[in-house]
């Protein structure tokens, strides 16, 4: 692939908001486009500054540990944001002694039991959302201690779009549970001075500040910037947790990298608030027991997670999420054709795939046929060439899009594909941060016609959620304004025609002149005529063929056949 730098974006001036209307919601709303991750398109309000009018669910699962739910609830009941758009659900995950809420909690504070049919964080998270009833959802471990602000601060940016997922501040700390007691943790968190509960210079903090400050507080991060979801405190507008399909419950360990994948793949914007300041009453499991913790992950979040830096240490496995839905189109096309594209790209370097064959295949029947003459025959043999690699699925229109699944490409059979051709797309994709990549074929005449389209599900699912009712180019223009369009051209992509289209076209591999390969392809359309309709569409594909190749050629033979 070429390394020149073909990407476009449409971003207003410095410091300039744009924005894109939301025909779902009452009344005329507008929010910011947010360019990729860059998140300071949106103008929060100073802490103290605004008037807040979302409410807010803030969810606590917790499995024992009543020391440390009691100066976390105590915390939460000195929070600056308004109490009557707050709620508190505290979801009881098995706990081996039932919890009891103890005396100084928010207002409003309920305890529930976690729903039947599972365990786990993800699956009591998911209890809270189901029974709360705020506009937005505050995950918050029963283990943080949060300063005054924490809510405030994080329903800031939620505020300004529904499409932002805010992830808040911690510093571990050792707890002593009788060092403090929740009457004065309310006293010191409501009075400003929760920083003083705790040494920061014996503090350790999260990994995940490294990745935030080497990605300019994730600006910078692009489609990266889940990485950093890793629960513990974090907030989105409930439609956003819908939408995504709410925490995997059977993932015991690991459910908030998966969570916030499919977060991200809805076009999802993440925020670092530096303002949502938090103690962790404890190190965490993967502070003390990382290699373990590594090695339980590692299966559970690799086949949900295309993404995830050890999946990709396999290049040669094929996942439960492909990292790319390939949409090949087979009408009208020969069993040789889309072998030929077909059969590269299943061996291809890049395994992880999932390839729509789409064509008539309703056609097919079982009745009595001619089995050599019947027309459909280049169908059926596609079919029973291609049925049994489970990659393989038979439509007979593209698929809706699955939102899991990072990248989707759009192309036509016929054209032999390198091995490489899926990673160097994806490569060139990822290097230029584009939400959709143009990939014009050797010799192609239109803009729609002879393209390779990769497009980046996260950056199509965000300017549909921005403006519903754009399709086709308007929605393409939407996906350049939110991560920009890059054009390169796939001459690394479709690798030189093999004999057989030598030697029937005299294109390459043969020594004649091009006025004898003009006699030979015109011999051919005259057989055509006689031989009938079948024979005519596989002349034509022949012709197709030589504008992948040798543009000026083909203009000459067309000029002379016209004569």
């Amino acid at each position: 692939m070429t390394t020149a730098d073909n990407t476009s974006t449409r971003k207003g001036a410095e410091n300039t908001v744009q924005t894109a209307s939301i025909p779902e919601q009452s009344g005329p709303l507008r929010q910011p486009i947010v360019h990729r991750n860059d998140y300071t398109a949106l103008p929060v309000p100073p802490l103290g500054g605004w008037e807040p009018s979302l409410s807010v669910s803030v969810v606590v699962p917790a499995h024992g540990g009543s020391e440390k739910l009691a100066l976390v609830l105590a915390s939460l009941a000195a929070q600056s944001y308004p109490a009557h758009l707050m709620e508190v659900v505290v979801v009881d995950d098995g706990s081996p002694e039932p919890l009891v809420l103890p005396r100084v909690r928010p207002e409003n504070t309920r305890l529930v039991v976690s729903a039947e049919g599972g365990w786990g964080s993800a699956h009591a998270v998911n209890t809270g959302v189901g029974v709360s009833s705020g506009q937005v959802v505050l995950r918050l471990d029963a283990d943080m201690l949060v300063y005054r602000e924490h809510v405030e601060s994080q329903m800031r940016w939620h505020h300004q779009a529904d499409y932002t997922v805010v992830m808040g501040h911690k510093l571990f700390v050792d707890f002593d549970p009788s060092a403090l007691v929740p009457e004065y943790v309310y006293e010191e968190v409501a009075a400003g001075r929760a920083d003083r509960l705790f040494d920061r210079d014996s503090a350790d903090p999260h990994w995940v500040e490294r990745f935030i400050a080497r990605t300019d507080r994730l600006r910078s991060a692009g489609h990266e910037g889940f990485k950093v979801y890793v629960g513990a405190t974090g907030s989105l507008h409930r439609s956003l947790f819908d939408a995504a399909g709410g925490m995997a419950p059977e993932l015991v360990l690991g459910g908030d990298s998966e969570f916030g994948h499919r977060l991200a793949q809805r076009g999802a914007v993440f925020v670092p608030d530096e303002d949502t300041s938090s103690w962790h009453l404890g190190r965490s499991q993967m502070q003390e027991q990382r290699n373990a913790g590594t090695r339980y992950r590692s299966p559970y979040v690799s086949n949900r997670v295309p993404d995830f830096h050890l999946r990709r240490k396999r290049p040669d496995r094929q996942w439960e999420v492909p990292l790319v839905d390939v949409v090949l189109d087979v009408a009208e096309r020969t069993l040789e054709e889309v072998d030929t594209t077909a059969s590269a790209l299943l061996g291809g370097s890049t395994p992880d795939l999932r390839l729509w064959m789409v064509g008539s295949w309703l056609r097919l029947h079982d009745g009595r046929r001619s089995p050599l003459q019947e027309e459909s025959l280049d169908l059926r043999l596609i079919h029973e060439t291609f049925r049994g690699d489970p990659r393989v699925r038979f439509v007979e229109e593209p698929p809706e899009t699955d939102p899991r699944v990072p990248f989707r490409l759009y192309m036509e059979a016929g054209p032999p594909t390198s091995s490489d051709a899926l990673a160097e797309l994806i490569r060139a994709c990822d290097s230029s941060g584009a939400g959709l990549l143009c990939a014009p074929l050797p010799g192609a005449l239109r803009a729609k016609e002879g393209v390779l389209r990769l497009e980046r599900v996260a950056a199509f699912e965000r300017a549909r959620h921005l403006a519903p009712e754009a399709e086709g180019e308007k929605l393409d223009r939407l996906v350049e304004e939110v991560y920009g369009i890059h054009w390169t051209p796939a001459t690394d992509i479709v690798v030189a025609s093999g004999p057989e289209e030598a030697e029937l076209e005299g294109v390459k591999g043969s020594s004649e002149e091009p006025e004898e390969s003009v006699e030979r392809l015109r011999a051919r359309l005259e057989q055509a005529t006689v031989r009938g309709d079948r024979m005519r569409r596989r002349a034509e594909r022949a012709e197709r063929k030589l504008r992948w190749f040798t543009p000026g050629l083909t203009r000459r033979i067309l000029r002379r056949i016209a004569r």
